[in-house]
């Protein structure tokens, strides 16, 4: 072979075997993961057998499937059947099981009859971090992105969808009922075996404009105006990169800035995030357990109430207002320019005048007061950069202080959003890249929800390697 590196000879006997422990570095990240899952107390968990049966088979201990879980996840191997080949041949799989290899409909179960089990043994990596110091507490970055679920376009139904669709069948029935009756007039001999299939073609449309008026009747039905045919709680929402949106789940995390720990994660289908904004802050403030915690999220989670409740759990919200004035949108002057001034309850205008409470309504659940001077803004000159109207009127929420309030912090802290936006959305751009193009394998939201957080302890994990390597947090998992 000349100069190059030689290999063992295949056919060498060896005195003494060499033992699994030889072929694990004292810093592989697989000694991470076993003695986290040796430190769970699984019983506590809510793992189901973790007592094995007096009789029967035995079966595998749910700190070995665990323990395979994590290592899958860690290194994306998220499916039961490779997770049970990788069992059989990788050394690292086989010092953490000790050389067992179950089965893939065994490791495919313990996935699905212990999903909340597994989301709490997840959510625990989060105190590790924090005492490894990679949690600082005092500012979190909040957001959402939608991933896809084992559901295609054409597997979801909307009323929009389903009527377009039925349009679609219903167009090509009459185009082959036209084509049998022209196919009728013609001779009997060359227009038979035509005929079988315009009628074959008919019976299959019919059968599919069936099925379209079962989906109608289930959609009637359904409290949002939306099925999926293959996974029933996954939903079409919309995103930015793909016009059709994407069929799938809304995947929530609250990262922490110190050194980007997804601290919080939740998983939902609700297209938006203006619900979000709260429970994701308190969980996060639960983790971390920092009082006047900063709560970093972009305009999708601009809602008044939200915001308010925040504040009254002691956490800091910090969400830009979305620019949806109608006013500034047609050219006019928008509400942004009228100063309040809580001295005298009024709105000061950009020509000096100002605007006084004539009455409040309620709208939405919420007391809005209605602010407006009909008799300056009839002789006013600017009224044509203001106004459409015959007087100027701004709408004020009872609580908007807070979001006055909120306002004067982007003042003081105007980089929140530049550090919102490289902290969470590194988090999720990892992950998606982990994940690849399906996204999800598991259908339902339950057990969705168990494959984030197996994602996010594997990103916690890698994440707490590089930062402080695995020496440091054998450490701090022993206590």
């Amino acid at each position: 072979m000349g100069r190059f590196v030689e290999g063992a000879d295949r056919d060498q006997a060896s005195f003494l075997p060499a033992r699994l422990e030889d072929y694990v570095s004292p810093d592989n990240a697989v000694r991470v993961i076993d003695a986290f899952v040796d430190e769970l107390d699984l019983t506590d968990l809510g793992f189901a057998r973790v007592q094995p049966a007096a009789t029967g088979r035995p079966g595998y201990a749910p700190g070995t499937m665990l323990k395979l879980y994590v290592y899958g996840y860690l290194h994306q191997l998220t499916s039961s059947r490779k997770l049970e080949r990788e069992a059989g041949r990788n050394i690292e799989v086989m010092w953490l099981t000790g050389k067992l290899v179950p089965d893939f409909k065994t490791i495919a179960d313990f996935r699905h009859d212990n999903p909340g089990a597994i989301q709490i043994a997840c959510q625990r990596f989060v105190a590790i971090c924090r005492a490894l110091g990679l949690v600082g507490g005092s500012m979190v970055a909040i957001d959402g992105s939608r991933l896809r679920a084992v559901n295609t376009h054409e597997k979801n139904y909307t009323k929009g969808k389903l009527a377009r669709r039925k349009a679609h069948v219903e167009e090509s029935i009459a185009r082959y009922l036209a084509e049998l009756e022209e196919a009728d007039s013609a001779e009997i001999g060359p227009a038979t075996p035509r005929i079988d299939r315009l009628t074959e073609r008919l019976t299959a449309l019919r059968g599919r404009l069936g099925e379209l008026e079962e989906i109608g009747r289930q959609l009637e039905a359904a409290p949002d105006g939306q099925i999926s045919l293959t996974d029933p709680d996954a939903r079409a929402m919309a995103t930015g990169s793909d016009h059709r949106g994407v069929v799938g789940y809304n995947v929530q995390a609250a990262v922490d800035t110190k050194h980007h720990i997804v601290v919080a994660n939740e998983v939902t289908n609700r297209g938006h995030d203006r619900s979000h904004l709260l429970e994701m802050a308190k969980a996060a403030q639960t983790e971390v357990g920092g009082p006047q915690m900063i709560a970093l999220a972009d305009r999708g989670y601009y809602e008044g109430e939200q915001i308010r409740s925040c504040a009254q759990a002691g956490i800091v919200p910090m969400v830009p207002k979305p620019d949806t004035s109608p006013a500034q949108a047609r050219g006019y002057w928008g509400k942004a320019m009228f100063v309040y001034e809580p001295e005298t309850n009024t709105y000061r205008c950009p020509a000096g005048q100002h605007l006084q409470k004539h009455h409040s309504t309620v709208e939405a659940g919420k007391l809005i007061s209605v602010y407006y001077n009909q008799k300056a803004c009839g002789d006013c000159a600017s009224r044509p950069l203001c106004t459409a109207g015959k007087e100027k009127r701004i709408r004020r929420w009872e609580h908007e202080a807070v979001l006055d309030e909120m306002e004067r912090r982007f003042e003081v802290m105007p980089e929140a959003m530049a550090i919102r936006r490289c902290t969470v959305e590194h988090v999720f751009g990892t992950i998606k890249g982990w994940m690849g193009a399906t996204h999800f394998r598991t259908r339902g939201l339950k057990n969705v929800a168990t494959e984030t957080s197996l994602t996010i302890l594997a990103y916690n994990i890698k994440r707490a390697i590089a930062v402080a390597g695995v020496t440091a947090t054998l450490k701090a998992i022993a206590g």
